[in-house]
């Protein structure tokens, strides 16, 4: 499986055709816009410069992998050749869905079809195509990079054969493979996702304020970040997609997302993506500043 094709150069798209490339295989990073596509390159290009400076890896790694990669805006001429199809789009079941029928009838019957998706059905993913036993979840965690960990989720029809083989191209990858089962928000998103809402809950019925919240989380229970700043970090309007597909998955009102998270999404307040979430994120420093609505 030398060759590979990632659909997305968003924040994860290109984290993940980083790591493939870096690895030796030839990656088509595939994306509708040339700028998004410019983008994930030049992030790409930033992140390797940070492994040169930290001596992980040399100024030749950094040409060889940057030499792996090609770009293009057509997912029929992206994805020729390939044995990997990864999608990266964003977490949208009526986009995932159009995208993995089209990739079915676009590309050869032995290729495998794998999404990102960090919460969404991989059997319902599967069920557009004609090749279910090969299609299967690779969901790689944020910093790609950085992150050794990938959940791979079997869908209804997965095959023994596509789960060992991805399992093993993960291990390769320097990644630490677990393999889940396909119930909504897999294990990540089911554990993490009700623990940053209720975080929001906490905020939003005045229990303490955002820094408090964070450093209780941080301090007490040794996280490397406060929910409040990894929901920010994640995307509001992820975190929100998330605790939908859990919510309207189980039916149960435990995952039902904080008001005072549906609000901020519709106000445009996604976090660092939008520069600003519970926290501010366009002073250009390292500090941490509260948003202007939560500073008491």
């Amino acid at each position: 499986m030398k060759n590979i094709a990632v659909i997305g150069a968003g924040t994860m798209g290109n984290g993940i055709a980083h790591v493939f490339a870096q690895f030796g295989h030839r990656v088509s990073l595939i994306d509708i816009s040339q700028a998004s596509l410019d983008k994930g390159i030049a992030t790409i290009t930033k992140n390797l410069d940070r492994q040169v400076a930290k001596a992980s890896i040399s100024e030749e790694d950094k040409a060889a992998t940057l030499g792996n990669l090609s770009t293009f805006t057509s997912v029929e001429d992206g994805v020729k050749g390939v044995d990997l199809v990864v999608e990266a789009a964003t977490e949208n079941i009526d986009l995932k869905l159009k995208i993995f029928a089209n990739l079915d009838a676009i590309t050869e019957s032995h290729v495998i079809l794998a999404t990102n998706t960090s919460s969404i059905s991989i059997t319902k993913i599967a069920s557009v195509t004609s090749r279910p036993d090969k299609v299967i979840g690779m969901h790689f965690m944020n910093p790609v990079p950085v992150m050794k960990l990938v959940e791979i989720i079997r869908g209804y029809s997965t095959s023994d054969e596509v789960t060992h083989t991805i399992m093993e191209m993960s291990r390769k990858l320097s990644k630490v493979p677990v393999e889940v089962n396909d119930y909504p928000g897999f294990v990540a998103n089911r554990i993490l996702m009700p623990m940053i809402n209720e975080a929001i809950y906490t905020l939003f019925e005045g229990v303490a304020g955002v820094e408090e919240i964070d450093t209780v989380m941080k301090l007490g229970m040794a996280h490397p970040m406060g929910p409040l700043q990894l929901a920010d970090f994640i995307g509001l309007d992820v975190c929100l997609a998330i605790l939908e597909v859990l919510h309207d998955g189980f039916g149960n009102p435990k995952y039902a997302p904080c008001p005072l998270l549906v609000n901020m999404v519709t106000a445009g307040k996604k976090g660092v993506k939008s520069g600003e979430g519970f926290y501010s994120w366009t002073h250009g420093t390292k500090e941490l500043v509260v948003a202007d609505n939560f500073k008491k």
